[in-house]
């Protein structure tokens, strides 16, 4: 890993060691009225072997069908920690839980997976395309990679938000809003197939896209 990556990566992880405490409660509004609904309608649609990427304190383990078998890893051990919680109460849900660097898979075998998936994730790791490069290697000649992300937005006004604001979620919590990640998604290799607008203008979208 480069040293500049790692030094990245290290800062996120940090970052969202601190966060892990009160991470739920500052999502709460946003996470009961809008997020839910979407990783409802995302999350009940997995099938077979699947990789979560990013999984945080856990939100999406609820959503997961009964046929989902589901690795998920993240960065921090401590937003692991209140995963693992969270996992406790839905034990019809097979579910590993992992401490795992996304830039790095090696732990997985190519082709390994169905289905990668991830929400809110590539706004907070240290080299983008190289996640994604990571997670196209596991995932097989069939499987579908389904992301949901905030975006950069192709409104001039409300891009120029995202700038004047990037700074300051950076540095207070690790993430970015202004990642033009449908060009990330490009840049990997890989092949959109759909691409959703899911809310706030053209910010919030799903992407799904295969090999």
């Amino acid at each position: 890993m480069r040293a500049n990556m790692k030094s990245n990566t290290q800062n996120v992880q940090k970052k969202y060691n601190k966060y892990a405490t009160f991470y739920d409660l500052v999502e709460w509004p946003i996470e009961k009225f809008v997020f839910r609904k979407w990783r409802s309608k995302l999350f009940s649609q997995i099938r077979g072997n699947t990789l979560e990427v990013g999984v945080g304190t856990g939100n999406n383990i609820e959503f997961y069908s009964k046929s989902a078998n589901v690795t998920a890893i993240d960065l921090s051990p401590n937003m692991l920690d209140k995963a693992r919680t969270k996992a406790k109460f839905h034990n019809g849900k097979t579910v590993e839980l992992l401490e795992a660097d996304v830039h790095n898979l090696s732990n997985f075998k190519a082709q390994s997976f169905t289905y990668v998936v991830c929400t809110f994730v590539l706004c907070s790791v240290a080299d983008p395309v190289q996640a994604l490069r990571e997670m196209k290697r596991v995932l097989k000649k069939d499987g579908k990679l389904i992301m949901v992300e905030h975006v950069l937005s192709k409104n001039k006004l409300v891009a120029l938000w995202q700038h004047i604001h990037n700074p300051i979620t950076r540095l207070l919590f690790g993430f970015n809003v202004n990642r033009d990640t449908k060009n990330n998604i490009e840049k990997s290799g890989l092949y959109i197939i759909n691409d959703e607008k899911l809310g706030f203008f053209d910010i919030f979208r799903k992407f799904t896209c295969e090999k």
